[in-house]
C-alpha cells in the first residue's frame, strides 16, 4: 500500500521561504503523478501544483504562480515543493497526493499524506 508522508512545515514570517517533501513508500515513485494541496481552517482544499510522472509538465494554482516550484527526485522516491515570498494566505495544512492514471489539476489523487501544517506570520 503507497503511503505518503510530508515534512517540512513549520513557522516562517511573511517574505519567508521554505520546501516541503513529500516522500513515498509502498511504491516507486516514477510510477505516480504527484499533487500538492492545502487546506485553511474553515476553507476548501485547494489545489496548489502538481508534476507529471518525468517532473516534465507541472501545474500551478494562480495563487502561488512564480512563488512555488515543484519538482520530484523519482531516484529518492520525493516530491518537493519550493515556496517564496510567503504571505498569510498561505496558512495551511498542506498534503500531498498522488495518482498511477491522471496527473494535473483534479482531485481525485488515489492516495493522500496526512499533511503538514505552514503557518505564515506577519
Amino acid at each position: 500500500q503507497v503511503q505518503l508522508v510530508e515534512s517540512g512545515g513549520g513557522l516562517v514570517q511573511v517574505g519567508g521561504s521554505l520546501t516541503l517533501s513529500c516522500a513515498l513508500s509502498g511504491g516507486v515513485l516514477s510510477n505516480y503523478a504527484m499533487g500538492w494541496f492545502r487546506q485553511a481552517p474553515g476553507k476548501e482544499r485547494e489545489f496548489v501544483s502538481a508534476i507529471g510522472w518525468s517532473g516534465g509538465r507541472t501545474w500551478y494554482a494562480d495563487s502561488v504562480k512564480g512563488r512555488a516550484t515543484i519538482s520530484r527526485d523519482n531516484a529518492k522516491n520525493t516530491v518537493y515543493l519550493q515556496m517564496r515570498s510567503l504571505k498569510p494566505e498561505d496558512t495551511a495544512v498542506y498534503s500531498c497526493a498522488a495518482d498511477i492514471r491522471r496527473v494535473g489539476i483534479h482531485y481525485e489523487y488515489e492516495f493522500w499524506g496526512q499533511g503538514t501544517q505552514v503557518t505564515v506570520s506577519s
